[in-house]
Order: C-alpha cells, then sequence, then structure tokens
C-alpha cells in the first residue's frame, strides 16, 4: 500500500522541468511588478517636494513628455528580447519627421521645400522609418554583420543626413497632419498619451500570449534552438526590426507635433534614456527575457524622478547623471535577485 500511493503521488507531481518552467514564470510575473513600490514611493515623495506633484495637470505633463520616447522604449524592447539592439532608433525619431519636414513644409520655413502636400507628411515619416528598418534589417539578418555596430553606424550615418536636409535649422510652420498627434485631445487627454498605452498595452499582448511573441524570446534565448523548433528565424527578425523602426519615426512624429518643429538635433542621446529604462524595467540586453510592462514601469519612474527633480530645482544635468547611476545600481540588484546580470 505504501508504494501504491507513492506511485501516485509520483505521477500526480508535474515533471520537474515543468515545475521549474512554471516557477520561472510566476517569478518573471513577480518582476513585473518590481518598480510598482518605487513608482509608488516616488509619487509620495513628489507630493512633499511639490503638492502640485499629484495635480492632474502635471500627472497629464508626465505622461505626455514621457509618451514620445516610451515609443522608442517599446520599439528597443521587442529588438531587445530577441538578443539584438539597435542604437539608431534615437535618429530615426528625427530623420523621419525630418524628410516629411523637408519636403512638405514650405520654403522659408526653415529649409522646407515644400514639394508635397502637408497631407502627405504622415505616410512619408512612417516610410522612412520602415526603409531604415528594411536596411538594418539587411545588414544584420541578410549580411550576418554585428547588430551594434550596424546601427552605431546607421546612428551616425542618419544623423549625419538630417544635419544636411536641415542645414542645421530648425523645421517650423509644419503641416496640420504634422501637429495632429501632439496638439490633439481624444476625451481630454492628449492623444499621444493614449497611442502610447494603446501600443503598450498591444505590446503586452503581443509579447505574452501570441506566438510570434513567443518566437521573439525563443530567437533571444537559443536562436539556433530556434530554428531547430521550426522558427523562421530570419522572418521573425525582419519584422522585428522594421516594426521597431516605424514605432520610433511614429514617435518622433508625436515629438515634432508637440514641440510644432524638427528640431536638427531631435533625438540626439535619447537613446541612454531608453536603454535605462529598459534594463531597470528588467529588460536583459542578452535576449530572452523582460516584458514590455516591465519597460513601461521602466520609462515611468525614470520621467517621474525627472519630474520630482524639476519640481525641486535640481538642475538637468544632474538629472542625465542620476540616469546613469539607475542603470548601475540596476544592474547590481539583477545580479542580486537573478543571479546574473542584465548584461
Amino acid at each position: 500500500m505504501p508504494e501504491t500511493k507513492t506511485a501516485l503521488a509520483a505521477a500526480a507531481a508535474p515533471p520537474a522541468g515543468q515545475a521549474r518552467r512554471g516557477g520561472r514564470i510566476r517569478l518573471a510575473r513577480l518582476r513585473d511588478l518590481a518598480l510598482i513600490p518605487a513608482i509608488v514611493v516616488i509619487a509620495i515623495v513628489g507630493q512633499i517636494v511639490n503638492p502640485i506633484f499629484l495635480q492632474g495637470d502635471n500627472l497629464i505633463n508626465i505622461l505626455q513628455t514621457m509618451s514620445e520616447i516610451s515609443l522608442l522604449v517599446l520599439a528597443q524592447t521587442v529588438i531587445l528580447v530577441t538578443g539584438k539592439m539597435d542604437l539608431s532608433l534615437e535618429s530615426t525619431f528625427g530623420l523621419a519627421p525630418g524628410v516629411a519636414a523637408w519636403l512638405t513644409v514650405a520654403v522659408g520655413s526653415g529649409a522646407g521645400l515644400g514639394l508635397l502636400d502637408g497631407v502627405w507628411s504622415v505616410p512619408i515619416t512612417l516610410a522612412v522609418g520602415a526603409v531604415i528598418g528594411a536596411l538594418n534589417a539587411l545588414f544584420i539578418v541578410r549580411f550576418g554583420l554585428n547588430g551594434f555596430i550596424v546601427t552605431l553606424g546607421m546612428l551616425i550615418v542618419l544623423r549625419g543626413l538630417l544635419t544636411g536636409i536641415s542645414g542645421g535649422q530648425t523645421f517650423f510652420n509644419l503641416p496640420e497632419s504634422m501637429l495632429y498627434l501632439g496638439t490633439a485631445l481624444w476625451f481630454g487627454v492628449p492623444v499621444s498619451i493614449w497611442i502610447s498605452l494603446i501600443l503598450f498595452a498591444g505590446g503586452i499582448v503581443l509579447l505574452g500570449y501570441t506566438r510570434f511573441g513567443r518566437a521573439l524570446y525563443a530567437i533571444g534565448g537559443n536562436v539556433d534552438a530556434a530554428k531547430a523548433a521550426g522558427i523562421r528565424t530570419d522572418r521573425v527578425l525582419w519584422i522585428a526590426l522594421v516594426s521597431a523602426s516605424v514605432i520610433a519615426a511614429l514617435g518622433g512624429l508625436m515629438l515634432s507635433g508637440r514641440l510644432a518643429s524638427v528640431a536638427a538635433a531631435q533625438g540626439d542621446g535619447a537613446i541612454f534614456t531608453v536603454f535605462a529604462a529598459a534594463v531597470i524595467g528588467g529588460v536583459s540586453l542578452n535576449g530572452g527575457k523582460g516584458t514590455m510592462f516591465g519597460a513601461f514601469t521602466g520609462i515611468l519612474l525614470l520621467y517621474m524622478i525627472q519630474n520630482v527633480l524639476t519640481l525641486a530645482g535640481v538642475p538637468a544635468q544632474w538629472i542625465q547623471a542620476l540616469n546613469g547611476a539607475i542603470i548601475l545600481v540596476a544592474l547590481v540588484l539583477s545580479r542580486l535577485t537573478g543571479g546574473k546580470a542584465q548584461e
């Protein structure tokens, strides 16, 4: 009888591998919420520093100013999950709306040529993003070049192109179609906030509940194993890289609309904030780990901290230094909690 009970218990128990996977899933879900206590603490500190912190207008300001960069974080997260990275997203963020402005704004509004009607500005912006993503994918996926070097070179090229077409000037008098995403309101809330939230919600579903999302994680975990499992890794990477660049272009369009201009330096240095948000949000630079919700809480925490420091009168240069310190702290915490740093 005792032997029979032991056999039944063994049969009812899940396999060791399945149990370990279940444990990792539960741990990943807990890590998704890891920044929530920090966000609550920052909210309390912000209210103490300045009573306007939790007022509606200030909260809307935080969400709107982070909405454009948050799309870069979303795009970078999709790529990081696959074990790749795209440094050129910050330049796509500036060049894509810059090309649209160059072709559509009237002569005299910066370096505008006025060749096309303003209605074409949004399609042009997204098309430029798609072309840049396709070029990155061509070099990285088709020719097998190092993604870091490729996108670093692309970052420099795109930055030079924006400076060249703008002549170092700022495009202004943008067409209404370029202003809409940065100025319009839906139900009293800026449309850029709605777009950011909708895309992040879609990203959460994509990574967590779809076959494509599982393929991204599989490639980031072990690309050879993913190929052996029948995943068309090249196609998945092409889609990820092109989609990320289009999303970056959309983010740049939102910023241009809010500022009613496209500066020659738009997006310059944004990639540091993007990586800071991704890392503290639990996204691994090695690939195969991280969630879209974690990335969102990462960028939200960064912008809340920046807002608190601004309200406290802290100089902007110290805010940039703090972002670097946060990355280092996140790496240490990753080592302590996960046994392996987010390298």
